[in-house]
Parts: structure tokens; C-alpha cells; sequence
């Protein structure tokens, strides 16, 4: 039997970006901007929501989980990509490149379920309202939230052993910006059809779920509040939706570009990837606290003690 001989890859190149030569400082200038907007934001929504006593509740205990997942999501790729944009070499370790895959499936898959316990909190809120503090007591936010992340491990956990424990041999240039699935499979030298159709099937079914009893769970929802009398009383119920409306809309919208192109772009693809991956993490705490009294009032506390607000503004 003839062996073939494979040069063993230890390290993999960041082609980057495609077609973006020549724009790295202006790049590097804008996402280490919306990277410090993300991570500030999202320590500031935390601090407010543990510092405040009102907000120690299942919405905002949620919410606070939210901001976990964005500073880490964002964490992922951005610290790597404005290294290489800096003018630093694009190159990653093997390991590094099995971390960041790793974490970058954990995070968007513990999102995904965060999200579709978030509606079911929504759920529970509008169409259930007596019987709310019961339902969702303390023990409930516990387990429902420890399942989202342990959930998120595991489907990570077996999207990374299927795509690594295949051999990888020159070339080592990644066509993308951070290790992904597809675009590292494309540099393996064995048969990579298992791990493509298990990554495929894993990553579309978790999403399909969670997109599915979300639907359910805002179904219900409109339901209820079609039930309401007042004008008041619908437009209340549904304002305590609009957040996490608009937060899933931004995560699902980039998921639809991107796996619904016709014709799948390059370009396009990793633009609306670092829209998912920076733009909407720094987003979250603006979408739930520009109309959100409760979160307003608890940053004012936090901004007035670290002295960049006044008292009586």
C-alpha cells in the first residue's frame, strides 16, 4: 500500500477579510471602537443589575446572562482580528484555532437557547401574569439557565472533536477572518462529508428548534394580548416584547444573509458575520434600556457612584 507523506500542521494563517486590502487601519480604528463600546456597555448593563435590588428578577436575571454571552461572544474573534489588522502576524496556533472555534460554537449555541428562554419568560410574564413569581421562581431561572450554557458546551464539544480529529496538512491558510467550521474542513486531507453533514444538520436543528418555540412562545403571546380590553394595557404588554423582538430579529437576520444567499459572497458573508459577531453584542444593552425605565434608572446609580452622571439628571 502506498503511504502518503503529510507535512503535520502546528499553526494555521488568517487570510482575513476578503477584499479589504488596504483598509486595515481604517478597520482596525472602527472594530476596536465598536469592541470597547461592546464590552463597557455590557459591564455596565451587569453591574447595574447586580448592584440594583429591583432588577433582581427573572427578566433582568436573564438579561444579565445575555451580557455574559456578549463580552464573550465578541471576545472570540475580535481580540485575533485587530492583532493581525494592527499590522501582527495573521498566523494562530492549532490549539488557538480549536479554542476559538470551540467558543465561538458554545457562545452562538447557548444564545440561540438564552434567547428561547427568554420568550418563554415573555411567555409566562404576559400570558400568565398572577401566576408568574411562582412559575418562574428562583430555582427554575437556575436550572433553565445552566441548561442553556451546559447545552451550549455540549454542542460545541461535538462540533470541535468532529472537525479536529481530522488530519490537516499544507496549506494552512484559512480563507476567513477566525477558525470556522467550513473554512477550516476546506484544508483537511481526508474525507471531511461526516463532518460537514453533522455540522450542518447540528448547527440548522438547534437553530430551527429554538426558532420554532420562540414562534410558539410569540404566538401565544399575541394571542393574549389581542384579549386585552384597553389600548393601554395592549400597548404595555407588547412593549415589555420589543426588546427581545428586536434582539432576535438582528441575530436571525444575519442567519438568514448568511445561509440563504443565492449565490454566497465572500464579502457579504464576512460582513454580516462581524455584524453578528460585534455590531449586535454592543447593541443589546442599548435595544434593552433606551425604553426600559427600570434600566435607565439602575445605569443613572451606577454612572452617579462612578461619578459620570449628576444626581439630578
Amino acid at each position: 500500500m502506498e503511504m502518503k507523506n503529510y507535512t503535520v500542521v502546528t499553526e494555521f494563517i488568517l487570510l482575513g477579510i476578503p477584499e479589504t486590502e488596504g483598509l486595515e487601519t481604517m478597520l482596525f480604528a472602527l472594530f476596536l471602537s465598536l469592541y470597547l463600546c461592546t464590552l463597557s456597555e455590557n459591564v455596565l448593563i451587569l453591574t447595574a443589575i447586580i448592584s440594583s435590588s429591583h432588577l433582581h428578577i427573572p427578566m433582568y436575571f436573564f438579561l444579565g446572562n445575555l451580557s455574559i454571552f456578549d463580552m464573550g461572544f465578541s471576545s472570540v474573534t475580535s481580540p485575533k482580528m485587530l492583532f493581525y489588522l494592527s499590522g501582527q502576524t495573521p498566523a494562530i496556533s492549532f490549539q488557538g484555532c480549536v479554542v476559538q472555534l470551540f467558543f465561538y460554537h458554545f457562545l452562538g449555541g447557548t444564545a440561540a437557547l438564552l434567547y428561547t428562554v427568554m420568550a418563554y419568560d415573555r411567555f409566562v410574564a404576559i400570558c400568565h401574569p398572577l401566576r408568574y413569581t411562582v412559575i418562574m421562581n428562583h430555582k427554575l431561572c437556575f436550572i433553565l439557565a445552566t441548561s442553556t450554557w451546559m447545552s451550549g458546551c455540549v454542542h460545541a464539544t461535538i462540533l470541535t472533536s468532529l472537525t479536529f480529529q481530522l488530519p490537516y496538512c499544507d496549506p494552512n491558510q484559512v480563507g476567513y477572518y477566525f477558525c470556522d467550521i467550513p473554512a477550516v474542513l476546506a484544508l483537511a486531507c481526508a474525507d471531511t462529508s461526516l463532518a460537514q453533514w453533522v455540522s450542518f444538520t447540528n448547527v440548522g436543528l438547534l437553530l430551527l428548534i429554538c426558532f420554532f418555540l420562540i414562534l410558539i412562545s410569540y404566538t401565544r403571546i399575541r394571542i393574549s394580548i389581542s384579549r386585552i380590553r384597553s389600548v393601554e394595557g395592549r400597548r404595555r404588554a407588547f412593549s415589555t416584547c420589543t426588546a427581545h423582538l428586536t434582539a432576535i430579529l438582528c441575530v436571525y437576520g444575519t442567519i438568514i444573509i448568511i445561509y440563504l444567499q443565492p449565490t454566497p459572497s465572500p464579502l457579504l458573508g464576512s460582513v454580516v458575520q462581524i455584524l453578528n459577531n460585534l455590531v449586535t453584542p454592543m447593541l443589546n444593552p442599548l435595544i434593552y434600556s433606551l425604553r426600559n425605565k427600570d434600566v435607565k434608572f439602575a445605569l443613572h446609580k451606577v454612572l452617579y457612584k462612578m461619578g459620570l452622571s449628576n444626581e439630578n439628571e
